[in-house]
């Protein structure tokens, strides 16, 4: 069934970082009714100016109660139809050496957070015509990557409550999906991350392929989706033959330590 985009009222989280304010920007365009939520007051405004169409604006910190606690509030006097699971952080380098706390701040924010959401959401999204939950997850939620062990924790969580909740509501009228990105161009990513990249001749896509991908995904009816080549056909080898890529990967070891273990030891200097 085609969507009707001008009757979709959106949830986005993560509205300010790079992939969210791509994703809001190409949803306005289609017509789509924006929930946007962030928490900097100043970017959300700045993001809501530069938008075409109606929307509405929710500071909360989503990884807490009373963040949750406000967005659904405001969810519960509006037809919600649809929500994109986007906000997110990373955390790399020499997993021993990273602190406790960002440890738990990286899973609640990327995996937490969002399962507490959808659960609260579902039941409004379940009086919608059609509902839909997008999950933003990596292809780092397929395939485990040096110095991202927390980061690839999260995703790998995150794919699979993605995976569960579809099949548990297949009979349903709410569609579950789960989008993969590869690398992108936004500021999550640290300065050594970006050379890390550079070195491994590692493809970067700019936010705007993932809206393109997301709305693409969302036509189509695709559970999954994967973004770019080679790592797409790299998830899938993985899930098959995972001694493959251990060999792939363990070539690349000495650059990704050379940039990202070296990056640790200066962030705690």
């Amino acid at each position: 069934m085609a969507i009707l985009w001008q009757e979709q009222v959106c949830l986005l989280t993560g509205a300010t970082g790079g992939i969210g304010k791509a994703v809001a920007s190409k949803l306005a365009e289609l017509g789509v009714s924006l929930i946007l939520t962030g928490r900097n007051t100043d970017k959300l405004t700045a993001l809501l100016e530069s938008l075409p169409g109606q929307h509405t604006l929710v500071c909360a910190d989503i990884t807490t109660e009373e963040g949750r606690d406000k967005v659904v509030a405001v969810c519960h006097d509006r037809h919600l139809s649809m929500l994109i699971n986007s906000a997110g952080i990373t955390e790399t380098g020499d997993f021993k050496t990273i602190p406790a706390p960002r440890i738990d701040a990286l899973l609640m924010t990327n995996l937490n957070a969002p399962i507490a959401l959808t659960q609260r959401l579902l039941p409004i999204l379940q009086r919608a015509r059609q509902g839909y939950v997008i999950n933003v997850g990596s292809t780092f939620g397929s395939i485990g990557f040096a110095c991202h062990s927390v980061y690839c924790a999260s995703k790998f969580g995150l794919r699979g409550f993605t995976e569960a909740l579809s099949r548990e509501l297949a009979n349903s009228n709410v569609s579950v999906f789960y989008l993969a990105p590869r690398a992108t161009q936004t500021d999550i990513n640290s300065a050594a991350v970006v050379s890390m990249n550079q070195a491994l001749g590692n493809q970067m896509d700019p936010p705007g392929r993932v809206a393109d991908a997301l709305v693409e995904q969302l036509q189509r009816n695709k559970a999954r989706w994967f973004i770019g080549f080679p790592e797409k056909l790299f998830a899938r080898i993985n899930g098959v033959l995972p001694e493959l890529v251990d060999r792939a990967l363990a070539k690349k070891l000495p650059t990704i330590q050379r940039f990202l273990t070296s990056a640790t030891k200066e962030k705690l200097s």
